[in-house]
Formats: structure tokens, C-alpha cells, sequence
């Protein structure tokens, strides 16, 4: 038993609407997003000076483990930024 063509012309033309609504869409969520990683990373505590930063020892900065609002600014960093790496790869697929 076959399909009709017929049938499926009203789901194409779902989604033709949702990629075109989701491509109008894309550039506020990318901005939105990257505001996102810029203020959580700038937010971040750090104990690294800039020798440190260029590969410099830096002793006097020791590891701890995050906790509290340290550990939820760094995961809402890192979904950010793969939320952000996502919307770029759907934009270059849906245009």
C-alpha cells in the first residue's frame, strides 16, 4: 500500500514554515546566547594571573572544587556555549 503524494504535501509544508519560522529565529537566540557566555565567563572567579594565562607558574593559585553559585555559573556556561555551537551548525543547515 502506497502513500499518496497528496498526504504528505501538508506535512512539507509544516515544516517548511517551522525551518523558516526557526531560521527567523536563530539570530536573537544566537545573540541572546553569546550575551549569555560573555557575562557568565566574565562573572567567573579565577585565581590565574596573567603569567598564568600566557603559561606562566602561577603557585599561589590552587585548584578548588566549585560549589554553590561557582558550580551553576559553570554549567550555565558550558550550555551556553554548546547551545551556541548548536544554533551556528542549524543555521548554516537551514540555510
Amino acid at each position: 500500500m502506497t502513500i499518496p503524494s497528496n498526504a504528505i504535501a501538508p506535512i512539507s509544508g509544516l515544516c517548511y514554515l517551522f525551518y523558516m519560522a526557526l531560521a527567523g529565529l536563530l539570530p536573537y537566540i544566537q545573540v541572546v546566547l553569546s550575551i549569555v557566555v560573555v557575562v557568565s565567563v566574565l562573572l567567573q572567579q579565577t585565581g590565574a594571573s596573567m603569567g598564568g594565562a600566557l603559561g606562566g607558574d602561577n603557585f599561589s593559585a590552587a585548584y578548588h572544587t566549585r560549589r554553590g553559585m561557582e558550580k551553576t555559573l559553570f554549567y550555565v556556561t558550558i550550555i551556553a556555549g554548546v547551545l551556541l555551537v548548536a544554533s551556528a551548525i542549524a543555521t548554516l543547515l537551514i540555510k
